[in-house]
């Protein structure tokens, strides 16, 4: 078999397996979407339908991360594509555990419907949904930077990624004085102050992407650097 005719293949199979990528980090990003709604619309069909597609992602990273050790054994990649597969595998990785926090934050609107918690008691549900639209906008465009190795707009996911700490430090304050002023929501409110973390990792696994990428295209790994070392690196 020729070199070219090899190269063709491995080339076929990486676009494989990023289309797949793709399709994987579009089902998390409705997973998120559908428990934030499920949690502004008190609904427990919604929930369930979050949970039933965890499995769904969880089974795509398993046949993905051993899509990718069969292709390293067999094709043996050096340097750039060793790189792409690697930095692959820590995307999926990423991947499933946004799905992770889509299910933590559907699992507690199953828990505040069971416990009877009213959709009318007076919480900051819709600075959730706000602070989820970041996050999500955040994963989109990660994905997109995936798509098309952009470092440029990675590093617009790193520098948007402190609005994200900000809404959520907001929102912690905001559900305090809720508790106090009102006991009936503290229970309530606490199951919140974890949705508002789950939907914060979500922004952190979007940086952790946009990372990633800039490792792809650059080979340099920019975690733990300032935004603006990162911006000089990758110029």
């Amino acid at each position: 078999m020729s070199e070219k005719h090899l190269s063709t293949q491995f080339d076929s199979e990486l676009s494989g397996i990023s289309t797949r990528v793709l399709e994987m980090g579009g089902l998390v990003e409705s997973q998120v979407a559908q428990a934030v709604y499920a949690l502004t619309n008190f609904s427990g069909e919604v929930a369930t339908d979050v949970l039933r597609n965890e499995e769904r992602v969880n089974t795509m990273e398993v046949e993905i991360d051993r899509d990718l050790s069969t292709i390293i054994a067999r094709r043996q990649p050096t340097a750039r594509d060793l790189r792409l597969l690697i930095a692959i595998s820590k995307t999926i990785a990423n991947l499933e555990r946004v799905g992770d926090e889509a299910a933590r934050v559907a699992r507690t609107v199953q828990r505040l419907i069971n416990t009877g918690v009213s959709s009318r008691l007076r919480l900051p549900v819709n600075d959730l949904a706000y602070e989820a639209e970041l996050a999500i906008a955040q994963l989109r465009k990660a994905l997109d930077a995936f798509a098309r190795l952009d470092t440029a707009k990675a590093v617009e996911v790193l520098k948007q990624d402190d609005q994200i700490d900000q809404e959520f430090d907001g929102l912690l304050r905001k559900l305090i004085t809720y508790m106090m002023e009102d006991p009936r929501t503290i229970s309530a409110s606490i199951d919140l102050v974890f949705v508002a973390k789950a939907i914060e990792r979500v922004g952190d696994h979007a940086k952790n992407l946009a990372e990633v990428i800039i490792y792809i295209v650059k080979g340099t790994d920019v975690r733990h650097n300032s935004v603006e070392t990162v911006e000089s690196m990758v110029k």
